[in-house]
């Protein structure tokens, strides 16, 4: 069955409970070299961590995972950087503009990799092609990968349109509400709006945007919790084969954590490659897009960018 929208405004809530109260609820937690807070991006691009919590793994490699859910990698990212979690998940795009103001963060895990971004809009507005786009609206996150791929659609296509503001939990609503013509969103998200548009909603695809799903710790975490984190990920690896052939299991344990239909999902995340890697186009790809959040206002324009590739540490990966 489709969650509702007032079940995810619940979920949301839920969350922001979760973050407001991370302090107090980890302080014992951070001296525990054995114990991570992972900020878990309530995205199938970190299905991983669902499948490894819900098969054992974690205990399995020796590490007590607690999972707190955010709704953005820009909160998740906001939280490692205060020092509120051990480890936060969060796309290509925020990373590239958190690490120019919070040096002590490194990047150190590319979990998975996703090139199933599409923007989707309303036949009933007038689109059919990625060219209607044109003067349309499209919501969309700000400073996010979805908001990244919409531009670079548009840059591709050189036209305007217009980018509004429209938070994740929101979309289903600004798209069934003819609030925007279009929508561009990650994961579970665009799977929603897709569904709840039904005969109306029309896929653009026009970019060449291959999101990284990141995993992201502070220098004194690495230093501190490297058993740990040699843990965490060796679990999520062992999630990695579950998740490839789309295991019963596995897509339970990813459904109940995003609110996802089964049947859905089983689309969503064969458009995953779950494999973890280390390669020198990262740091590239990162360079590229901390240009873009420059241009965006996300960072400011007299920041000088930073050798991303000093930045990733993925020893423990």
């Amino acid at each position: 069955m489709k969650p509702s929208i007032a079940r995810l405004a619940a979920v949301v809530l839920t969350t922001a409970s979760l973050a407001v109260s991370l302090v107090a609820c980890t302080s014992a937690d951070r001296a525990d070299p054995t114990t991570l807070t992972v900020g878990f991006v309530v995205d199938p691009s970190w299905a991983q961590i669902p499948v490894a919590d819900k098969g054992g793994y974690f205990a399995k490699h020796n590490v007590t995972v607690k999972v707190v859910n955010f709704p953005t990698g820009v909160e998740a990212l906001q939280a490692v950087a205060a020092g509120q979690i051990d480890v936060a998940t969060a796309a290509d795009v925020p990373t590239s503009a958190v690490l120019t103001r919070s040096p002590s963060l490194r990047v150190v895990g590319d979990g998975s990799r996703w090139v199933g971004s599409r923007i989707v809009a309303r036949r009933s507005a007038g689109i059919t092609t990625v060219a209607d786009l044109a003067g349309k609206s499209i919501g969309t996150p700000i400073g996010t990968s979805a908001a990244y791929f919409a531009s670079s659609v548009l840059a591709a296509q050189k036209m305007d349109a217009k980018l509004v503001q429209v938070a994740p939990s929101a979309m289903v609503t600004a798209a069934t509400q003819s609030n925007v013509d279009a929508v561009s969103i990650f994961q579970p998200y665009q799977a929603q709006v897709v569904q709840a548009l039904g005969a109306d909603a029309v896929e653009l695809d026009g970019g060449t945007y291959k999101q990284h799903s990141l995993y992201l710790a502070s220098k004194d975490t690495i230093a501190a919790k490297s058993a740990a984190l040699s843990g965490f990920f060796a679990a999520l690896k062992e999630a990695n084969e579950p998740l490839k052939t789309l295991s019963d299991p596995a897509v339970a344990a990813v459904a109940a954590a995003t609110q996802l239909d089964p049947a859905l999902l089983r689309k969503v995340l064969a458009q995953f490659d779950f494999t973890f890697q280390s390669s020198p186009e990262l740091a590239v790809k990162l360079g590229e897009l901390g240009a873009w959040a420059k241009t965006q206002g996300k960072i400011p324009a007299e920041t000088a960018l930073p050798d991303y590739a000093t930045l990733i540490d993925t020893s423990a990966a």
